[in-house]
């Protein structure tokens, strides 16, 4: 038995080779949900979207989000007419007093559907509205989750990291910012100041989570602080990876990430934007797996191999190398 934590697109990368090393029967995937944001009326939750759609097989892993070969007409309806109508472009977050009316999961993750930001095609969409349509009919998130995963056909457990809201709020020069709205909306550009889980001290675990914890812990090369940190914020998960074995795989070569923003959350939460900064970030982990070519140190065990994940073999190398250094922990 083996857990993952998922977020990103690290993860999912290293997933598509996990089964060369872990039988997917044995395997559960906790999903990040700090990005899940409400656009548009539609609870989008776009970590567990990639894993629901790499199982299904239909990600669109150009990207590694969204549904291969999908149609975007009702997204681009929406900008012709925001454009038409003299509507504003770009992520509108809701005001204030609308973050926690209505359905308790947008709290703190409330946009406007004009001239929809992100770009969401056509299936995608209607998985957005099934979950939606779950939840509004007294579902919780790792119910209307379960549904879906039984719908995509997943080998695997997937869980959400919690049923309760849990928003990644990144705090800039430009003004507090929804990772999403900072990364899709703004391409990260604004100078980060700090990041903050809102809710996560008042959210408890999804069900489930805990007790995969308590199975070796995977966590892949994902961005340290805004696709694992929420997991990590909430009550319960730092001490139950304490108490268990934990393989944590470098996004990073030497100083800098493979993609994403990583090293600029990084330095907003004071662990150095490099390899050795894991020791920091997961001061839990048992051992680490970094690049082949990467001279970082650590007062714990390390595996090298090729890190770069760009295809199938690659992802089963690293999920070898993964397996390799939790089999041979003291």
């Amino acid at each position: 038995m083996v857990t993952f934590l998922s977020g990103g697109t690290g993860t999912p990368k290293l997933l598509d080779g996990a089964a060369a090393a872990f039988s997917p029967e044995e395997t559960t995937v906790v999903a990040n949900t700090g990005d899940d944001i409400e656009l548009g009326g539609l609870f989008v939750s776009p970590d567990v979207d990639t894993l629901l759609f790499q199982g299904g097989g239909i990600l669109d892993r150009e990207t590694w989000w969204g549904i291969k070969g999908d149609t975007h007409r009702t997204n681009s309806a929406l900008m012709d007419i925001a454009a038409a109508a003299d509507l504003p472009e770009g992520p509108q977050y809701l005001p204030e007093d609308k973050q926690t009316e209505s359905r308790e999961l947008a709290n703190w993750r409330r946009f406007s559907g004009v001239a929809e930001f992100m770009t969401i095609g056509d299936r995608d969409r209607a998985v957005h509205i099934t979950r939606t349509s779950l939840l509004d009919e007294g579902h919780t998130l790792s119910e209307a989750t379960q549904r879906l995963a039984d719908g995509f056909g997943l080998t695997i457990d997937l869980l959400p990291m919690s049923d309760d809201p849990v928003a990644s709020l990144v705090h800039t020069d430009q003004g507090l910012m929804h990772f999403q709205e900072y990364w899709v909306g703004h391409g990260g550009e604004p100078t980060v100041d700090t990041v903050e889980f809102r809710g996560s001290s008042k959210a408890e675990p999804g069900p489930g989570v805990l007790e995969a914890l308590e199975e070796p812990v995977v966590i892949g090369p994902s961005n340290p602080v805004t696709s694992i940190g929420p997991m990590l914020a909430l009550p319960g998960v730092a001490d139950a990876l304490a108490q268990t074995t934990v393989v944590a795989v470098s996004p990073f070569l030497g100083d800098d990430a493979f993609s994403g923003p990583a090293s600029a959350l990084m330095e907003a939460v004071n662990a150095d934007p490099s390899t050795e900064g894991l020791a920091t970030a997961y001061p839990f982990a048992d051992a680490f797996v970094i690049d082949e070519n990467d001279d970082a140190e650590f007062d714990r065990p390390v595996v090298k191999t090729d890190i770069a994940i760009d295809s199938r073999a690659d992802a089963k190398r690293v999920a070898r190398a993964v397996n390799h250094a939790i089999e041979n922990l003291p």
